[in-house]
């Protein structure tokens, strides 16, 4: 085996030198000035600093793909230069087989191993990192790249072998990121209930309660939906009032028959409306008008348009909803999530980061803050004592495993997705930030995920707050989880009722 890597290694090298005695006829061109100039823009990774700082300014998937592509680069950074570089020492080419004009703009050759290129390795992480969350903006980076992987040979300072070596590396560790965090998934998730609901061409029998506070105030859609349903009712959201007291009384006030009810907002507001509908029967039409509507996003809504399409045609499906009796209350309906101990600070802070960072930076850093300044929740959960650290509940099953849920790929599971960070573990906090690093949480004693149909938490001490849907709705003692299989009927556009 060893004679056979020799073997490789010395073909390489050959073909390495070969190339470069080939090259260096090449006479001098204004390129030259160029591709030095780049090169050393490159150093440091200060090239793709920039981009990353220009891509920022603009958020949802161009944000994401800074953030992304800035991971990918430290990973590269820390792979090549603290593993791969003194693993393989490798003697760079000689100046002197290069014109003067072609040599780098380095004062001193530089010294470290040759093989791999860091700068190439840089350059294909950010570059691929990119491409992943927003193709439009890897098209631009990825010429950009491939010139600094170029000038690395071109200037003298690496053989061919160390930049493609550095290439495929650096692709390879930003790929590698969706392995602790997940690229955005856009498919809606399925159900198996597709049912036919009232057409409402012209929304006559529809009430939709809309939430001004909810999204951005340039994007409220009452303009736009009065356009499409001028027979349906608009209900504003009135400042510090509850959402599901003043929709009943507008309800119980309304003398035409209701057949549907509408929710403009975000995942607070939908989840409200949802509660409602849920209760008296009627099937919901959920507007797309939150900051990240989760909900709608998983139905398939994303658009105005998409809620007007359903609901003229009379087309939905029949989905799950989670519900939570908090002290023997009455029971409290949720559509994505529910939370205990530090969560719903993490949620709130997650939320409060998101639409700057998106999601996964934000969700990293808000679990950061509340794992460092949280105490431990004490509980028995379905009788066992625990120390946790935070509680999840999904409606439905989450994807992917891990801290920070995104998706789900059914909408009628029939199961709650049950999570919580154990506290009664040794280093428990450290043990299990490395497992969200590495993607390895599923492997760790201090993570639990569990799928139920139920689950009962009695905090042993003073009330602790629940947060649904992203909102804190109440404190309590005794937390009682369980699920409802197809409570909820939701208008979804044909095009998204095939049956799995």
């Amino acid at each position: 085996m060893q004679d056979w890597l020799r073997t490789v290694a010395a073909r390489i090298n050959q073909i390495d030198r070969e190339l470069v005695r080939r090259s260096a006829p090449i006479p001098h061109w204004s390129a030259d000035m160029a591709l030095k100039g780049l090169t050393t823009a490159a150093n440091h990774s200060l090239l793709w600093f920039v981009g990353a700082a220009l891509l920022a300014t603009r958020q949802g998937a161009a944000r994401r793909a800074a953030l992304r592509g800035i991971a990918a680069i430290g990973g590269a950074s820390f792979t090549i230069n603290a593993l791969a570089k003194p693993l393989w020492p490798r003697l760079r080419p000689a100046y002197e087989d290069l014109p003067i004009a072609r040599r780098s703009a380095f004062r001193d050759h530089p010294r470290s191993s040759s093989f791999p290129s860091g700068h190439a390795a840089s350059a294909a992480a950010f570059a691929t990192a990119v491409a992943m969350e927003c193709p439009a903006a890897g098209l631009a980076v990825a010429p950009v790249a491939a010139a600094v992987a170029y000038s690395r040979v071109y200037t003298g300072v690496h053989w061919p072998s160390d930049v493609a070596a550095g290439l495929l590396m650096g692709s390879g560790i930003a790929l590698a990121t969706r392995r602790w965090w997940p690229l955005r998934v856009g498919e809606p998730a399925d159900s198996r209930h597709l049912i036919r609901v009232p057409a409402l061409p012209d929304g006559a029998g529809l009430v939709v309660l809309i939430n001004p506070s909810s999204g951005e105030e340039a994007q409220h859609p009452d303009v736009e939906l009065a356009a499409a349903w001028p027979a349906a009712r608009q209900v504003l959201v009135e400042p510090g009032t509850n959402l599901v007291k003043q929709l009943e009384a507008e309800l119980d006030a309304t003398e035409s028959p209701v057949r549907a009810l509408g929710a403009a907002g975000g995942d607070g507001t939908v989840a409200a409306v949802a509660a409602v509908a849920a209760n008296r029967g009627l099937p919901l039409v959920v507007i797309s008008a939150g900051t990240l509507n989760h909900f709608a996003r998983d139905i398939g809504i994303t658009s105005v348009s998409d809620a007007i399409a359903a609901v003229r045609d009379g087309s939905a499906v029949a989905v799950d909803l989670g519900g939570v009796r908090i002290d023997n209350a009455p029971a409290h309906w949720f559509v994505n999530t529910a939370s205990l101990g530090g969560y719903p600070d993490l949620v709130e802070l997650r939320e409060r980061k998101e639409a700057r960072w998106g999601k996964w930076p934000a969700a990293a850093l808000a679990l950061i803050q509340v794992l460092r300044e949280s105490d431990p929740l004490i509980a028995r959960i379905d009788g066992v004592p625990r120390r946790v650290w935070l509680a999840f509940v999904g409606n439905g099953l989450y994807r992917p495993r891990g801290f920070a849920a995104a998706a789900r790929n059914r909408l009628d599971a029939g199961l709650l997705d049950v999570r919580y960070v154990r506290a009664d573990v040794q280093l428990s906090r450290t043990r299990f930030v490395i497992g969200a690093l590495i993607g390895a949480l599923q492997r760790s004693r201090t993570y639990v995920q569990q799928e139920r149909t139920g689950v009962k938490f009695e905090v042993l001490g003073p009330p602790v707050a629940l947060a649904t849907d992203g909102e804190v709705v109440a404190e309590g003692r005794r937390f009682e989880f369980f699920t409802q299989p197809a409570a909820l009927q939701v208008y979804r556009p044909d095009q998204d009722r095939a049956a799995p």
